[in-house]
């Protein structure tokens, strides 16, 4: 993940590749996504205090407002999405997690990607990034229900680690702490799935 150069995986993400690139080259593996660009209205200055807080705003009306239902389960989505890519990246593997169940297409080669150069690299990450998630836009008609949704994430909290040693690797100093993410989401059955995670490194939030 530019510090939008990525993180952990794609990480879209979390982010992690353009990230994971620098940090190849700098020694350490920094794997998130940037995001940057100022002040879009989509972002809001609170971030949640966790990677699954950012998907769940619980509306009164959600039960008999379509719209507002499938938001609310696209953001869950996106929040159990970040979960588990937030696992995946502490131990430098996929495997026990469910990112599979929540990540598909792009997301999830992304992050399998991250996966993969934090392996090379012997690092992995600590804490996890705070989100302020919103649907951005939301199509239930046709064949596969779409879902756009914009984040700003802040990965401050979120540190890529030597496994060895457990020393810190610092950000490249041109990495945003806060930046826009975006992601695309799918219906697949009765499952929100996330299809494509992408920082924005020019938009800081």
């Amino acid at each position: 993940m530019t510090r939008a150069q990525r993180r952990p995986g794609r990480l879209a993400t979390v982010h992690i590749r353009e990230y994971a690139t620098t940090v190849l080259i700098t020694g350490g593996l920094m794997v998130l996504t940037a995001c940057g660009g100022s002040g879009n209205s989509d972002s809001s200055a609170t971030n949640s205090p966790s990677p699954s807080s950012a998907s769940t705003p619980t509306t009164a009306s959600a039960s008999t407002d379509p719209q507002a239902e499938a938001k609310a389960d696209v953001l869950k989505a996106y929040g159990a999405f970040w979960g588990e890519q937030v696992k995946a990246y502490a131990n430098a593997d996929i495997k026990g997690t469910a990112l599979k169940k929540y990540a598909t297409k792009e997301a999830l080669g992304r992050a399998m990607g991250d996966v993969l150069i934090m392996q090379k690299a012997g690092t992995a990450t600590t804490g996890s990034p705070s989100h302020d998630a919103k649907v951005t836009s939301l199509t239930l008609t046709g064949a596969t229900p779409k879902a756009t949704v914009q984040d700003c994430l802040d990965i401050s909290n979120w540190k890529t680690v030597k496994k060895k040693t457990g020393a810190v690797q610092p950000f490249p100093s041109t990495q945003p702490l806060r930046y826009v993410t975006t992601a695309k989401a799918e219906k697949w059955g009765k499952q929100w799935m996330i299809t494509e995670l992408t920082p924005d490194g020019t938009r800081t939030c």
